[in-house]
């Protein structure tokens, strides 16, 4: 079921040498002041969402904030009526002094609800049909509701958003360029694609508003950060021409950068390199003039530009997921998995082969983490049928194989122990349509950044 209850609180604090405070709220039920748990907040700042949690067994949850802009809270709970927005008192204490705000709920005696039916692990269920319109892509929003990218006939001709509840049509509108596909930046916020632009997409009133921004700055400053942890930033310079690139942190507290990581195919770089020994005179002429106009090593210009286009050249794949404030790195051309504090100090690595011998096993180089519990799965193909293992971030095992129903999904993606994809049969007129299906796992929601890229964010 969606969520029923929304209460915004609106915190004026005044500017403290830091810039943060520490808000505590504290949610009653008003009829006879016991604590209310598992209410679900959010944090925003501006229309952007900070971070969000579950108030505890003793009904309290803790939020960092920023004194120097505003910030608002939604609370959702499916057992209590909704609230009228509450402002805040000002805050004017010390920066380590804590706000409190209490907040007391109307519990509904009365709810009706639609009917559920839960599929056995294994069958899938769709989610998402139309006679209209194909969904070609999908992303999971903070509040629950889906976004789709959908086309009446082909990309080409026009492509829509959709915003589904997964029961009914929220909201739709005809993009005014061909969507590509939907990504979401560090904070969780969505965006679509296109070939010129990209377009920040936003709701209000359950309806979908969209802004345009310019491509080069979202791919220049927004899209190498792929996570983010209390003050730090984690970005890369990841280049899909070049066989190596580094991770960094940043701290917004004290401005300092640190190299976390460098990733590198070493056999990959030696031919990378050589590429030059075999080109033209004027070839290598061309990329000494390079090497002297720009300081980039000459042999750098002529592998970007010619061993990139042979079928020698395999772009990297090493992505980092957050779970638990802990920083998993999955270096695939060290064979280790390595793992780093919020701060990005090394604490552990063990080593990792489910990657070895692709054309056997059949690894689509792809893993997956799933949105809710933090758990990463590899994703194999083997003759068509799509396969899942877990993978045990402590031992490095795996699972035995998860095959899903049917042949070639698209757009793999997990939420909740369950899975989602794009499928349409072989040879049908039938719209692809957004399918999901139980997994044999039971794991439970832990700690993750929403804002995580699945995939490697390339610049």
């Amino acid at each position: 079921m969606k969520p029923i209850l929304h209460l915004a609180l609106l915190i004026l604090l005044s500017s403290s040498a830091l810039g943060q405070t520490t808000v505590r709220i504290i949610a009653k039920d008003r009829s006879n002041g016991d604590p209310v748990s598992r209410v679900y907040i959010r944090q925003y700042q501006g229309d952007s969402l900070m971070s969000s949690q579950y108030t505890s067994l003793k009904g309290t949850a803790y939020f960092h904030v920023s004194t120097k802009e505003k910030t608002t809270f939604e609370l959702e709970h499916i057992a209590f009526n909704p609230l009228e927005k509450i402002p805040a008192k000002v805050f004017s204490g010390k920066p380590s002094d804590t706000l409190t705000i209490h907040v007391r709920m109307h519990y509904s005696k009365e709810r009706l609800i639609d009917g559920v039916v839960i599929k056995p692990i294994g069958v899938p269920d769709t989610i998402f049909e139309s006679a209209r319109v194909s969904v070609t892509d999908f992303e999971f929003l903070p509040d629950n509701n889906l976004l789709l990218l959908t086309y009446p006939k082909n990309l080409k001709k026009g492509t829509e958003l959709v915003l589904y509840d997964g029961f009914n049509l929220l909201g739709e509108i005809p993009l005014p360029e061909q969507g590509q596909e939907l990504i979401h930046d560090y904070r969780g916020n969505p965006h679509v694609l296109t070939d010129k632009n990209v377009y920040g997409i936003s709701q209000k009133n359950r309806q979908i508003q969209i802004a345009q921004i310019e491509k080069d700055y979202y791919m220049t400053y927004i899209a190498p950060i792929v996570d983010t942890a209390f003050t730090k930033y984690y970005f890369s310079n990841f280049n899909p021409n070049y066989p190596a690139f580094d991770y960094f942190t940043f701290d917004i507290v004290d401005s300092s950068y640190r190299k976390i990581a460098k990733v590198q195919d070493d056999l990959m770089m030696e031919l990378y390199r050589s590429e030059f020994k075999w080109v033209d005179v004027r070839t290598k002429l061309w990329a000494k003039e390079k090497e002297n106009e720009t300081g980039v090593d000459k042999e750098v210009w002529v592998g970007m530009y010619y061993f990139t286009s042979s079928i020698y050249y395999k772009e990297l794949y090493a992505p980092i997921f957050e779970r638990n404030d802990s920083i998993f790195l999955f270096d695939h051309y060290k064979n280790l998995l390595f793992k780093y504090s919020y701060l990005g100090d090394v604490l552990d690595s063990i080593p990792i082969y489910y990657h070895l011998q692709p054309k056997e096993n059949g690894w689509k180089k792809h893993l997956i983490q799933d949105y809710e519990t933090g758990e990463i799965y590899i994703h194999y193909e083997n003759a068509g049928k799509a396969q899942l293992r877990h993978f045990d971030t402590n031992t490095g095992k795996l699972s035995l194989p998860v095959e899903l129903h049917f042949k070639y999904p698209e757009n793999i993606q997990i939420k909740g122990n369950s899975v989602y994809y794009i499928y349409r049969p072989f040879e049908s007129t039938q719209k692809k349509y957004l399918y999901r299906e139980r997994l044999p796992f039971e794991y439970q929601s832990q700690k993750t950044n929403k804002g995580t890229l699945v995939e490697l964010a390339k610049p």
